[in-house]
């Protein structure tokens, strides 16, 4: 009788942890979908073309252009910034003293220009700073702004990198593309 129990309360037990571990499974799929939902990747071919180009991960510029404008392409924001990634016409003006083209900043709501330039963008930061978290922040800002942060040594680590962005809308934004960041590199890379 003792055995007969055992090998009952033993059968429920493997059937608790089968239905537990389906379901499980059944709430990661469910999750991953809504996560893949929330997080696209469209314009892909440019995406690839121009992370490829200028050495940037695809998930950071996909978590930029979903915190930046949430993939619309004709964006512009208070400030003026334009299109997927929020590029103004004076950083754009800027960029193309690098790469020597001739264009109008009205280009910048053409979805492969913005991208071209917005990666560029962060490549040319990473470049100087070699931190993300640094490179966002300055190019949510400007680099002049990122350099008085740097200065005070409340901002920075015992070897100079930027832990704490003062003005809090930058500092969230940062944290938010850093998380969206991760979340496409967990999803898709």
């Amino acid at each position: 009788m003792k055995l007969k129990n055992a090998v009952h309360r033993s059968i429920v037990i493997i059937v608790i942890l089968f239905l537990s571990v389906i379901i499980g499974y059944v709430y990661a799929v469910i999750g991953n979908k809504s996560d893949i939902r929330n997080h696209p990747r469209e314009y892909s071919e440019i995406v690839e073309k121009y992370s490829s180009e200028y050495g940037v991960p695809e998930y950071i510029v996909y978590a930029v252009i979903l915190e930046e404008s949430d993939f619309q392409s004709n964006y512009v924001s208070d400030y003026g910034k334009i299109g997927l990634m929020q590029l103004s016409a004076e950083t754009f003006n800027k960029l193309l003293t690098y790469t020597k083209e001739n264009l109008e900043p009205g280009i910048l709501y053409d979805p492969e220009t913005n991208i071209k330039y917005g990666t560029y963008l962060l490549s040319y930061l990473y470049t100087e700073h070699s931190r993300w978290k640094t490179v966002f922040a300055s190019y949510l800002t400007d680099d002049d702004m990122v350099e008085i942060w740097m200065n005070d040594s409340n901002n920075v680590d015992e070897n100079g990198n930027l832990i704490n962005i003062p003005d809090k809308t930058i500092a969230d934004k940062v944290e938010n593309i850093e998380n969206e960041m991760d979340l496409y590199k967990k999803l898709y890379y």
